[in-house]
């Protein structure tokens, strides 16, 4: 193999690496929360879910911003047909992709993410408490072929009784870190929590 092939391969494997472990020290420091106790039943939705209304976004930095259903419905939308594993069917989703919210919202991509900022990542939040994380790479469409979009619409119809909005990602293999009534986003760093 030539050096810069081997070289450019050698970093894709190290951001993969940085990925894993940004992701795996985020789940556990989220699920211990207050109490600092793994709780059991973490993967499962909370609470009673109420439709979510808006959509509240908050970056490391302290900058929110909301979305009502009428402003993410007037952004340029993608669509994706995905496998819901819990119905067992293909579903087409249109919606806003959430890198398109983040850069809105000032959240570096592209090649300005390297370094400290591949440990950040964004907290996924339903009107249940339920909440998922992805790293910032894996929502960049310049590190990453997946698709993660803030759904509006499911078979071109309104999302309905899962509310105004839904976090969908074409990429994983079961639907666990898709959140219906998606009622927030939150940038977070793990960067010195080593």
């Amino acid at each position: 193999m030539n050096s810069p092939l081997l070289a450019r391969l050698s970093k894709v494997v190290l951001v993969r690496l940085v990925l894993v472990r940004l992701a795996l020290v985020a789940c556990v420091l989220l699920m211990m929360g207050s109490t600092g106790v793994l709780p059991a039943q973490e993967a499962h939705h909370a609470g009673a879910s109420v439709p979510s209304t808006r959509l509240t976004l908050r970056t490391a930095d302290g900058k929110t911003m909301v979305f009502s259903p009428e402003q993410l419905g007037a952004m340029p939308h993608v669509s994706v047909v995905v496998m819901n594993g819990h119905t067992n069917a293909n579903e087409s989703y249109g919606g806003v992709p959430l890198s398109s919210l983040l850069a809105m919202a000032g959240v570096a991509q592209g090649e300005a993410v390297k370094g400290s900022l591949l440990l950040t990542g964004v907290v996924a939040e339903g009107t249940d408490g339920y909440k998922v994380l992805y790293s910032i790479a894996e929502v960049d469409p310049a590190q990453h072929t997946g698709d993660v979009i803030v759904a509006d619409t499911l078979d071109g119809k309104k999302l309905g009784s899962e509310g105004a909005f839904k976090l969908v990602s074409s990429e994983d293999k079961r639907p666990a870190r898709w959140v219906r009534n998606l009622s927030a986003l939150s940038v977070i760093s793990v960067a010195g929590g080593r």
